[in-house]
């Protein structure tokens, strides 16, 4: 693998006065190790995203300052919390011949039988573990194969992950588990009704008329008679008046 190298200048510029200098396409930086004295650097935004996306965290990379060359590893990125965009990062100098720990991510590779066909669910535990190695020897990543899961139940451990290690020491216990192969959970069909027949509707529809038919409903008062029965009063009243008038002669 070719030597990754960037150039950086030092940086004069401090505090929030960077803000105006991110805006022009220069991302501020800082040098630091065992060894050397912090330096604040800047260098070209556009020129750091292209080596971070080839080296990561893990590959050792050259940080160019005038006419001295520094082996760092990039140790922190400062992201925007919304738009992602860079806003400093931290290069470790390191000495090429002492041993360093570092991070190194598991990434899964392919594609599981088992999930495929449905009958389970591939489930990441681990998503990096924490190794010893020279700076030169620390793998940029360490990559699983998925296609060899194919039932439930099955798990890859620590000690099953393909790595030179008589050049690396892996510090995390070699019995954790990394990816397991789980029972795919099943879920229940929604139960569709079915829709009411026009027998059923018109049945229904009956019986809701005969519910308020039962229910009480104040009958419809006949006038016609009423007014009879207020007329025959009426007429009686009169004969028992003219019968008092002649009883009184």
């Amino acid at each position: 693998m070719p030597k990754l190298t960037i150039t950086a200048e030092s940086r004069k510029v401090l505090g929030k006065k960077v803000k105006k200098m991110r805006a022009e396409g220069v991302l501020p930086a800082n040098l630091f190790g065992k060894d050397i004295k912090s330096h604040s650097l800047q260098l070209l935004e556009k020129d750091f995203r292209k080596l971070f996306k080839e080296a990561g965290e893990t590959t050792v990379v050259e940080v160019k300052v005038k006419d001295k060359i520094y082996p760092a590893l990039i140790h922190s990125v400062q992201k925007h919390p919304v738009t992602g965009k860079t806003l400093h990062v931290d290069f470790h100098k390191v000495n090429l011949k002492e041993k360093i720990t570092a991070n190194v991510p598991l990434k899964l590779i392919g594609e599981s039988p088992a999930e495929k066909s449905g009958v389970g669910l591939i489930l990441q535990t681990i998503n990096e573990i924490e190794v010893e190695s020279l700076p030169t020897d620390i793998p940029t990543q360490i990559e699983i194969d998925a296609t060899k899961l194919a039932e439930v139940g099955q798990t890859i451990h620590v000690k099953n992950l393909k790595i030179d290690r008589d050049k690396v020491d892996v510090k995390n216990d070699p019995e954790d588990v990394v990816v397991s192969v789980q029972i795919a959970e099943m879920k229940e069909e929604p139960v569709e009704k079915e829709a009411p027949s026009p027998e059923d509707v018109e049945a229904t529809a009956e019986k809701d008329k005969d519910e308020e038919t039962e229910g009480g409903e104040k009958p419809i008062e006949d006038k016609s008679s009423s007014r009879a029965q207020a007329e025959g009063k009426e007429s009686t009243d009169e004969s028992k008046g003219d019968q008092d008038s002649s009883e009184k002669k």
